[in-house]
């Protein structure tokens, strides 16, 4: 079955689009989205993101799910990249945030910040780890941070 000279070209012309259009799919399957489930018990205790500390790529999306209620999702002030975007989800809806900027990024639940339901997001390198470090927490959230914090690896 030969197509003749003009059937060859359509044919390597589909072939070639379905590959271009394969490799503009697979650049956008690059990005990860990593879910964060939001728990009243979870395997390291009670009020907390399941898990805690993600590693990341900037570009990547995160999505924080209230598998349990009456939780939300929100960026620390002070603890996330310069100039990337702060955001804060509404409470018991699932937020999905863009690692617009490579650095850490520190995140509360905000009725149970103090319970300690916090979690650390490092995207590529820690850059802006040190001005993290720096800020200062209360009640539980200051001991998870601190556990949380030790585990970045340094520049």
């Amino acid at each position: 079955a030969s197509f003749g000279r003009k059937g060859n070209i359509m044919k390597y012309g589909l072939t070639i689009a379905a590959a271009m259009a394969a490799l503009l799919i697979a650049g956008a399957a690059n990005a990860a989205d990593h879910r964060v489930e939001m728990l009243n018990k979870g395997e390291k205790g009670t009020m907390v993101f399941q898990p805690n500390y993600i590693v990341a790529e900037p570009g990547d999306t995160v999505t924080f799910v209230p598998t349990d209620k009456s939780h939300d999702a929100e960026s620390i002030k002070d603890m996330i990249p310069e100039g990337a975007t702060p955001f804060k989800g509404k409470m018991n809806e699932e937020i999905t945030v863009t690692l617009d900027k490579e650095g850490v990024y520190g995140v509360k639940c905000s009725p149970h910040y103090g319970m300690g339901m916090v979690a650390l997001i490092v995207a590529g390198k820690p850059v802006n780890l040190e001005q993290a470090k720096a800020v200062k927490h209360s009640g539980k959230a200051k001991k998870v941070f601190a556990e949380l914090l030790a585990q970045v690896p340094a520049n």
